[in-house]
């Protein structure tokens, strides 16, 4: 027999108190008049459900800024790991040969302890990425554009007495050589004398560093990941 919802008649409000906001009969939710004429600042504070509660979040940790407030890329970084190799092989060469200011004369000596005059244009230009021959004369011999007195610049091998002897073009007017038994590394004026025993010059290939960076760069960088195998 089907069932049908009867008005129920409750008690003025003053006489009772409000429980709810809502009468259940008969399976029907009947609004309690009390409830629906309080003011909404009167409804008493809910509290939700822990399972309604959003899930609290986790925050990103911080990133410490710089202290130095510089930020490097990565073009930055290559930059900074190929600095010293991307100056010019003669600005390389000629800072390697003054260095070596005051390292004795050795016949046949190619450092570190002494050098002789094609000795030290070996290993100054070695320290750029370019390899020369061992000897002055094959080093004349390696390249076939032969500088002029007057076109001569930093970095340039300069050959005299009839290639017995070298040097190198330390600046304008001056060369770095180790002279004789019994001497130095040294920086020299080049004076009449030497004009007039002059034979030539050469300037060595400026492509060489280029190589030898390539080859620093590679060396240099940073292995590449391994794959990891997975425990799952």
């Amino acid at each position: 027999m089907p069932r049908f919802a009867l008005p129920i008649a409750l008690p003025a409000p003053a006489l009772v108190p409000v429980l709810a906001a809502t009468v259940t009969v008969a399976g029907l939710a009947v609004a309690s008049p009390a409830a629906a004429a309080a003011p909404a600042t009167a409804a008493a504070p809910t509290t939700a459900s822990p399972t309604a509660a959003a899930a609290p979040t986790t925050a990103s940790p911080a990133v410490a800024p710089d202290p130095g407030g510089v930020t490097l890329t990565g073009a930055d970084v290559k930059r900074a790991r190929t600095r010293n190799i991307q100056l010019p092989a003669w600005k390389i060469a000629v800072r390697y040969a003054l260095d070596k200011q005051g390292t004795p004369y050795v016949w046949g000596g190619t450092g570190p302890s002494g050098y002789d005059c094609s000795g030290l244009t070996l290993r100054a230009y070695q320290a750029a990425g370019i390899e020369l021959p061992r000897v002055a004369a094959a080093q004349y011999g390696a390249y076939s554009k032969k500088i002029a007195w007057k076109d001569l610049k930093p970095g340039d091998l300069v050959f005299f007495h009839g290639l017995g002897h070298m040097g190198m073009i330390s600046r304008p007017g001056h060369m770095v050589h180790a002279p004789r038994t019994g001497d130095v590394v040294k920086e020299e004026r080049l004076d009449a004398g030497r004009r007039s025993s002059f034979v030539g010059a050469v300037r060595p290939d400026p492509k060489g560093v280029k190589r030898w960076a390539h080859i620093r760069e590679l060396r240099q960088a940073p292995p590449p990941a391994m794959p990891v195998a997975s425990t799952l």
